[in-house]
Order: C-alpha cells, then sequence, then structure tokens
C-alpha cells in the first residue's frame, strides 16, 4: 500500500532537493517554485509546514505539482525523503 501521509516538512525536503525553490511565506505556509529548464513552465506549490497533511490538502499539492498519479506522485515523495 502506497503511503499517503507525509507532513509537510517531508514535502518541502523532496521538492527542494528536485530544485522547487522557496519564494515566500506567509504564517505557517511555504510557497515554492520551479521553472523548467527547458520548456520554461513554471509551477507554483504551496505546502503547510504543519503536522501531517491532511488527504485533499495533498492532493491538491500534487496538482500543483503536475502529478498526472496521485499514487505514483505519493510513492515518488516517500521513496525521496
Amino acid at each position: 500500500m502506497v503511503r499517503q501521509r507525509f507532513t509537510g516538512r517531508d514535502i518541502v525536503s523532496v521538492l527542494t532537493d528536485m530544485n522547487y525553490t522557496p519564494v515566500d511565506r506567509t504564517g505557517s505556509h511555504l510557497k515554492l517554485r520551479y521553472v523548467h529548464p527547458e520548456t520554461c513552465e513554471t509551477r507554483n506549490v504551496t505546502v503547510p509546514l504543519g503536522h501531517e497533511i491532511s488527504g485533499d490538502t495533498l492532493r491538491n499539492i500534487a496538482d500543483q505539482c503536475g502529478a498526472d498519479d496521485f499514487h505514483a506522485w505519493c510513492e515518488w515523495i516517500d521513496e525521496h525523503r
């Protein structure tokens, strides 16, 4: 079974290792940006830094990252954290 519970710090750690850059912080939320090196496509992702992230919020983060398959994205996060 694929793990689907992560903290915001888990997500931020993986995304920053994958070239997402912190651009802003508002309260307990960190905004990250990724610019694709070849296409210049930009992705903006907001991650709450509190405790475990709820399922709907986690799905929203995966969508912001451009994930086509939520379960595969969760597996990718789990493998790289």
